[in-house]
């Protein structure tokens, strides 16, 4: 056998079964699929039990022990020279496998890891739509989420990858951090000489998260990991990995400095300070223009664009206001990862 896809599942069967559903339509049919319920209070045996017949299934159940964990428990009982990790929220299209197939026929064989972009589809939800946008767009990730254009390396994440089984237990796979641990995977694939390759055609449709406070959770508890992988693995972190934190500082002051403005003018004359209320939102309404502007046309929706404004500032300052935190935590009270952390990320 050929590939097998790992799915770790938390408390999502009707995701499952979108997912599935999917792979039921593959044009390649060299596959197993492996389903690890992390401990879910809402489990998916029975939609694993609707494709039982269909799909080289196999599913198990465990005590929740995080994302990375559970991965591990199922390429531990996979079969296939390949594993292909996917996130629960993903759906895939008939030709994925067999796009992947095709470009390590035409690259290399034995290229050891890989992974390939996610795409928003048209069923989704307006909402589901902006936080993909906020998520993919060069305004705000810099497009370093597995586009073509990017400003930093390649590194494959957890809801679209791949590595070979043998490399995968080699490196004893993803460690113990339940955020950012696909990061720590793919920098630890390339520190032990392998360089993953990005597969552009072969997408995934992301619905990531359903609300902006859900999104926010998200994209925090990353600024958070983004610290401690550059104490894992000491120069990794890039410019564009500072530039939510530049932008959440930013918009922070330019809102404080329009409070003064406000403040003046009350108790001083208004001519004198109104430019001083006012001039420090124009870079804030600029930036939200070229959102709604760039998102409305990638969308063809104006309502994805406007959806897109808060989107675009969740994830910026969420990602920022994490990253502040663990920077606090690890660089000046010099915790370690597992104290500073232990309530949210190693419980």
């Amino acid at each position: 056998m050929k590939y097998s896809i790992i799915v770790p599942v938390f408390n999502r069967p009707d995701e499952v079964d979108e997912l599935l559903e999917s792979l039921c339509s593959q044009t390649l049919k060299d596959f197993e699929v492996v389903i690890v319920e992390d401990g879910s209070k809402k489990p998916c045996k029975d939609v694993c039990d609707k494709y039982a017949g269909i799909l080289d299934l196999h599913y198990y159940y465990k005590d929740n022990s995080g994302p990375g964990k559970s991965r591990n428990y199922g390429v531990e009982r996979a079969h296939g020279d390949y594993v292909i990790i996917l996130d629960s929220d993903v759906v895939v299209p008939e030709g994925y496998l067999e796009n992947i197939n095709s470009q390590l026929a035409t690259r290399n064989s034995q290229l050891a890891a890989f992974g390939g972009p996610d795409a928003s589809h048209p069923s989704f939800t307006p909402v589901q739509k902006a936080i993909s946008y906020s998520m993919t767009s060069f305004f705000t990730t810099g497009g370093i989420r597995g586009g073509k254009k990017k400003l930093d390396k390649f590194y494959p994440r957890s809801f679209n990858m791949g590595i070979r089984r043998d490399v995968y237990l080699q490196l004893g796979g993803f460690s113990k951090m339940r955020f950012g641990e696909d990061i720590d995977f793919s920098y630890r694939i390339v520190e032990a000489g392998y360089q993953p390759q990005l597969f552009p055609d072969a997408w995934v449709w992301h619905k990531r998260r359903t609300d902006f406070r859900k999104f926010f959770r998200q994209v925090y508890n990353s600024g958070i990991a983004r610290i401690n992988l550059e104490k894992r693995h000491p120069g990794t972190m890039k410019l564009v990995h500072l530039l939510p934190t530049v932008f959440t500082v930013g918009v922070i002051g330019l809102i404080l400095i329009s409070a003064i403005g406000r403040v003046l003018m009350h108790y001083d004359d208004v001519h004198r300070w109104f430019w001083l209320c006012a001039v420090p939102w124009l870079p804030i309404i600029l930036y939200s223009l070229i959102i709604l502007i760039d998102s409305s046309i990638r969308n063809k929706s104006l309502k994805v664009g406007l959806l897109s404004i808060p989107a675009a500032f969740v994830q910026l300052m969420g990602y920022g206001l994490g990253f502040i935190e663990s920077w606090w935590k690890r660089c000046v009270m010099k915790k370690d990862e597992f104290t500073a952390f232990e309530k949210n990320f190693y419980k």
